[in-house]
């Protein structure tokens, strides 16, 4: 048998414990390559398509940037698009008014009537009618922001004035 305390004894031992420390780092240098290699397929799936990871963040910024254009394009398609409801809205009817009246001073129970029909911009018709007991009389005139084509009777006036009133005054 050999002395282990011998100078061939020492470096035996001391070979023999720098192999065990050896082993045990390199259990443990695999059991972290492991983790990383199973983070890494979560990450590039498992497939084994992708093996490098700068590719993968190329190809993720390339998403992005895809993305990022599609979004901004969209979005101007929906800027376009309201700007355009906007300008149809504007010529829609957006104020109304409406005066009932005797025209020929007769108690007929208000039958005549002045209907304003405008939009934002104050452009529209005022529509009349005038009724009496044997006949009845439809007038149409054009406004064009406020103004009148043809001269307004005081009712038809009125009817303007009751549509262009803020909405708090038409409830009162």
């Amino acid at each position: 048998m050999h002395d282990l305390t011998s100078t061939t004894g020492i470096v035996a031992l001391a070979a023999g414990g720098v192999a065990v420390v050896a082993l045990l780092l390199a259990v443990v240098l695999a059991w972290r390559l492991r983790r990383v290699r199973r983070d890494q397929k979560a990450i590039l799936g498992s497939d084994g398509s992708q093996r490098d990871l700068v590719a993968h963040a190329l190809q993720i910024q390339r998403g992005f940037t895809d993305l990022r254009d599609l979004v901004d394009d969209t979005m101007s398609n929906l800027e376009n698009t309201l700007a355009n409801v906007h300008h149809r809205l504007d010529g829609c009817v957006a104020h109304q008014g409406l005066v009932r009246y005797d025209a020929y001073n007769e108690l007929s129970g208000q039958q005549s009537s002045s209907l304003a029909l405008l939009d934002s911009h104050r452009s529209g018709v005022v529509l009349t009618s005038i009724v009496h007991r044997d006949q009845a009389r439809i007038y149409l005139k054009r406004i064009n922001e406020g103004e009148a084509e043809i001269e307004l009777s005081p009712e038809e006036q009125a009817a303007i004035d009751t549509a262009l009133q803020p909405a708090a005054q038409h409830a009162a």
